[in-house]
C-alpha cells in the first residue's frame, strides 16, 4: 500500500451534521509530482462525491482551494503530496465559519478588503492613452501587486482570530499598501487617514504568521510596517 495517499479531511454539513468530523480516505498516488488538489479531486470523482471544497484554476492563480494542510494553510492546487506527512489532514481555513466541509464563508474577508478600495484613484483628467510609470516606480509594486487573495495568511494571524471584526488582517493590508505605493494613485492622504486606527492597523504584533503561510512567497508584515512608517513621516 506504499503506493496509496492517505487522507484525514474535515466534513461538516449543517444540515445535517450536529459536529464535524473527520474522515479517512485512500487515494491512488497516480504520478510523479502529484499534487493535493488532484488527490482531492480523486475523492470527489471516484469514491465520494458528497466531499466539497472549493477550486477553479488549478494553478495556483486564483487562490479558491486554500485549506489548512498539516496544520499549515496553503493552496492544494501548488502543493506537492511528496513530502507531505501521512495521512494528510485537511481542515477549512481557521477563523472562518464553515458553509460545508472546506468551503468556508468569505463574506467578511473581502468586505474588509471593499473597505481599503482596491482601485486607482486619481482627480486629475485621464490621459489620453495610459498613466506611465517609471521602471522604478512598477518596481515598487512588487511583492504586492501578486497577492491572490487566497486568505491563507490572514487566517493564520492570531491578531485576526480574535480581534476580525475591526483588524483587517494581513491581506487587505497588504493590498492596501500596493496602493499606497503606487505612483499613479491620486488618493494616499485619504487612504492614510482610513488605516490610521488603533485596531485597523496597529493590531499587527508581527508574529510574522502570514509570511510563513502564503504560498506566493510576500511578506504581508513589511507591507503593514512600510503603512506605519508612512504615517509616522506624515506626522513629522
Amino acid at each position: 500500500m506504499s503506493n496509496m495517499i492517505k487522507l484525514e479531511i474535515y466534513r461538516y454539513d449543517p444540515e445535517k451534521d450536529d459536529v464535524p468530523s473527520m474522515q479517512s480516505y485512500e487515494v491512488p498516488h497516480e504520478q510523479k509530482g502529484m499534487k493535493l488538489l488532484e488527490a482531492l479531486n480523486y475523492i470527489k470523482w471516484h469514491i465520494d462525491g458528497t466531499l466539497t471544497f472549493r477550486r477553479s484554476c488549478g494553478e495556483g492563480v486564483c487562490g479558491s482551494d486554500g485549506m489548512n494542510i498539516n496544520g499549515v494553510n496553503g493552496l492544494a492546487c501548488i502543493t506537492p503530496i511528496a513530502g507531505l506527512k501521512q495521512p494528510i489532514r485537511l481542515r477549512p481555513l481557521p477563523s472562518m465559519e464553515v458553509i460545508r466541509d472546506l468551503v468556508v464563508d468569505t463574506t467578511h474577508f473581502f468586505d474588509q478588503y471593499r473597505q481599503i478600495k482596491p482601485w486607482l484613484q486619481t482627480t486629475s483628467p485621464a490621459p489620453e492613452h495610459e498613466r506611465l510609470q517609471t521602471p522604478d516606480e512598477r518596481a515598487e509594486l512588487d511583492g504586492l501587486y501578486e497577492c491572490i487573495m487566497c486568505g491563507c495568511c490572514t487566517t493564520s494571524c492570531p491578531s485576526w482570530w480574535w480581534n476580525g471584526d475591526r483588524f483587517m488582517g494581513p491581506a487587505v493590508l497588504l493590498q492596501a499598501d500596493r496602493w499606497i505605493k503606487d505612483s499613479r494613485d491620486e488618493a494616499t492622504g485619504e487612504r492614510l487617514d482610513q488605516l490610521e486606527d488603533a485596531f485597523k492597523l496597529y493590531r499587527c504584533h508581527q508574529i510574522m504568521n502570514c509570511m510563513e503561510a502564503c504560498p506566493k512567497g510576500l511578506n504581508p508584515t513589511a507591507a503593514i510596517n512600510h503603512i506605519k512608517r508612512t504615517l509616522l513621516n506624515r506626522k513629522s
